[in-house]
């Protein structure tokens, strides 16, 4: 088949076009033909009849006559293809008669017209797919009485290309690789989904895990706690009151472990020795008096009438104890904000605990550090340090409750009914867990001069941590004691102030005296204070001839004037 097809010398293209090479599907692909190419196809005529046609295919110097069907004549003797047979153009073996025009014209005598004037600009048309595509046939001006060709009339024979396995192999090929590639991308998505669908499961986990332990950025600005939003008044406590007894110098230290279930928040409250409570008979007491006369059971309801809160037990935990608990959960950690003497050594000998930041204390230090007040120290700053060691504890008991069972059952420790080893052991082990985790805290209960509680100074204790309210008994049924110091000696007002407490008086300032005085003076001014008057000096290690009648301070119903003569109990 010719690469050139021109409309004007019987081609099937139709127009200056030629085949310039093949597609991706393999379908051939054109190009026109330039100006000057154009001419000089014109004069080839490859079915000339004229003589000097110059066409020789087999190089024999004879030009062959024109083909039988290109003018219905009979072939002449001269057959360059080997046969006189007639021209069958599709292969069927059928011979035709002279003059068969197989375009389904009828046969005229003599050469047929051809055109060969092109006058307008054939785009190219695209065939059916897997076909060649054809260029569209022009339509060009027609001789006189010439017939009318139109493209419908031409059959045309789509000659073997010898390529045609090799692009077959080549599409299938890119298909083959253009599935593969899909099924990457497909398998790229599915990894992709799978890691997005776990990362979404670990951060839902995640902050499950976060909210459920309370830990949540968002929560924290609103109580940081599950439960918080729960009145205080109706989240859920479990309380013990501690009582730590100074079995070498005497008195008494109490604090209240709480463990807020509703929050899971653990806190130590610590209460002063001067805290006004109601005795049975209906008198006013201290926290330290009620301790010593009304023991345990006595104390711990009492407690719960100022405080508005339910107290489940009583431990009582003896300084021996103490020490053996710290040695047995293998020491405590804590920051000391003092040093402490050691209390068998010489004076000016090395402090038995040193002050600074994660100081390692035994039991030995930890009794001595919890239990020691400096002088001119209020009692205050003695349980700031007794709650330091209380946390120092929990945070380095085991919080499985077995375990801290075990632990307890060690110490060999009678304890106060209804409290039981192993009650104690899961209580303390669910405090453990908390002071471990941070969520832990310690809190000194603010308590007035006479022992009362102020709504004010006190909410931040009561409601917030123990859900109650506040009711101190009436401070004007305990006697008032207005106490100045003339000794010189500037402890010894806080010494006075411990031991009226724990006789159950309340105890006001009465400042510091000018200059110093030999002797102590105890003074009431209405003669129902005189037993009181006198129950003072007693208390205080004064002789009975100091009390006498005459002028009070303000607001008082005994004043104390402290003298030369006042020894303070374990001077």
């Amino acid at each position: 088949m010719n690469d050139r097809y021109d409309a004007g010398e019987g081609g099937y293209g139709a127009g200056p076009y030629e085949i310039v090479g093949y597609d991706e599907h393999g379908r051939p692909m054109y190009r026109q033909v330039p100006a000057q190419q154009q001419a000089q196809q014109a004069t080839y005529d490859p079915y000339a009849q004229q003589q000097g046609y110059g066409y020789d295919p087999y190089g024999t110097g004879q030009q062959p006559p024109v083909p039988p069907y290109d003018t219905g004549r009979p072939a002449p003797a001269h057959d360059p293809y080997g046969s006189q047979a007639p021209y069958d153009p599709y292969g069927t073996g059928t011979q035709h008669p002279a003059g068969y025009d197989p375009y389904g014209q009828a046969a005229s005598s003599g050469q047929q017209p051809r055109v060969t004037e092109q006058t307008a600009h054939i785009p190219q048309q695209a065939g059916p797919v897997g076909g060649p595509h054809i260029p569209a046939q022009p339509e060009g001006p027609h001789d006189d009485g010439e017939r009318d060709y139109h493209t419908e009339q031409f059959a045309f024979v789509e000659e073997p290309d010898g390529d045609s396995g090799d692009v077959i192999d080549w599409l299938k090929f890119t298909e083959n690789r253009t599935e593969r590639r899909e099924e990457a991308r497909r398998r790229a998505r599915s990894r992709v989904v799978a890691l997005l669908v776990v990362l979404a499961l670990v951060a839902v986990g995640g902050v499950g895990y976060l909210w459920y332990a309370g830990k949540l950025p968002v929560l924290s600005s609103s109580g940081s706690k599950p439960g918080a939003a729960t009145p205080v008044s109706a989240q859920k406590r479990d309380v013990i009151v501690v009582h730590l007894h100074n079995t070498g110098k005497g008195g008494t230290s109490t604090v209240l472990l709480v463990d807020n279930t509703t929050t899971k928040q653990g806190s130590t409250v610590l209460l002063p020795n001067s805290l006004a409570l109601s005795a049975d008979d209906g008198s006013t007491t201290t926290l330290a008096k009620s301790v010593d006369d009304d023991g345990a059971s006595g104390t711990r309801d009492q407690l719960g009438t100022v405080l508005g809160t339910g107290i489940q037990a009583t431990w009582r935990l003896d300084t021996p104890y103490l020490q053996n608990l710290v040695d047995l959960v293998g020491n405590i950690d804590i920051d000391t904000n003092t040093d402490v003497p050691d209390p068998g050594a010489k004076k000016g000998a090395e402090p038995l605990v040193h002050k600074g930041g994660d100081q390692t204390l035994s039991g030995k230090m930890a009794v001595a550090y919890a239990t020691y007040r400096a002088p001119g120290e209020t009692q205050d700053a003695q349980l700031e340090r007794f709650g330091q060691v209380m946390q120092g504890v929990l945070r380095k008991m085991s919080s499985d409750p077995s375990a801290a069972t075990t632990t307890v059952q060690t110490l060999a420790q009678i304890l106060d009914p209804p409290l039981t080893d192993k009650d104690l052991g899961t209580f303390l082990a669910k405090l453990a867990d908390l002071a471990k985790s941070g969520d832990y805290k310690t809190a000194l209960l603010p308590v007035q001069p006479d022992g009362t509680l102020s709504a004010k100074t006190s909410d931040s204790v009561v409601k917030d941590i123990l859900g109650g309210t506040a009711k101190s008994p009436d401070a004007g049924s305990a006697v008032r004691v207005s106490v100045q110091n003339a000794t010189g000696v500037k402890d010894d007002t806080e010494k006075a102030r411990v031991v009226l407490l724990n006789g159950g008086f309340t105890f006001l300032e009465g400042g510091t005296a000018s200059g110093a005085q030999p002797t102590s003076k105890v003074v009431y001014s209405d003669a129902s204070h005189k037993s009181d008057a006198a129950e003072v000096a007693k208390t205080l290690g004064l002789p009975a001839g100091s009390v006498a009648k005459g002028s009070v301070s303000s607001g008082a119903d005994i004043s104390v004037v402290l003298g030369g003569d006042y020894k303070p109990a374990g001077s």
